[in-house]
């Protein structure tokens, strides 16, 4: 092991889970959505995506210390500040999400619980064409937000020469002798 790297545990078990269980279900419902042959599988992907966002608020506040929300609230200043260090050069580190991270989180859980929910709707033939316009808006959004949280993962892992993918399937990041903001 390099000197002044030491390995620190970042993910539990559950939020791993919940986080390639909702790729699985999020892929799985957008990738069904205009098959009628598959209607079936894209409501129970839909309905387990509602099932695991349930969780995950509920993990936010009761899960381990780098899960919870209050961990890593991405307020305007911290955002903003944040994308400036990206843009001069010198990033800012976070063992946990950073707060660009923490708002693509907030905004995948806000809109997969709006396509989940108008969803749901359009199945029980409740709110007609808006709900249907509203859960099309919602899933497209989500993917929009996947696209660019995935590119951003390619960023920041290349920016701080650490394999966040990696980490969030062993649930283990390198920490190296810094001073992490979060």
């Amino acid at each position: 092991m390099q000197t002044g790297i030491k390995p620190i545990r970042v993910w539990d078990l559950p939020t791993r889970l919940f986080h390639w269980s909702l790729v699985a279900s999020f892929a799985t419902a957008f990738l069904t959505a205009e098959s009628e042959k598959l209607r079936d599988v894209h409501v129970i992907a839909g309905y387990t995506l509602a099932g695991l966002i349930v969780f995950r608020l509920l993990w936010g506040f009761v899960g381990g210390a780098h899960s919870r929300f209050a961990d890593f609230l991405p307020t305007p200043r911290k955002v903003i500040g944040y994308l400036k260090s990206l843009i001069n050069g010198e990033p800012q580190h976070y063992v946990g999400h950073n707060p660009a991270g923490a708002l693509a989180i907030f905004a995948l859980l806000g809109l997969g619980f709006t396509s989940a929910a108008s969803g749901w709707a359009v199945y029980e033939d409740m709110g007609g064409q808006f709900m249907e316009g509203l859960h099309e808006v919602a899933s497209n959004g989500m993917m929009a937000v996947v696209v660019i949280h995935i590119a951003g993962v390619i960023v920041s892992s290349w920016l701080h020469r650490e394999n966040l993918v990696l980490a969030m399937i062993t649930g283990w990041k390198k920490l190296r002798n810094e001073n992490p903001a979060g």
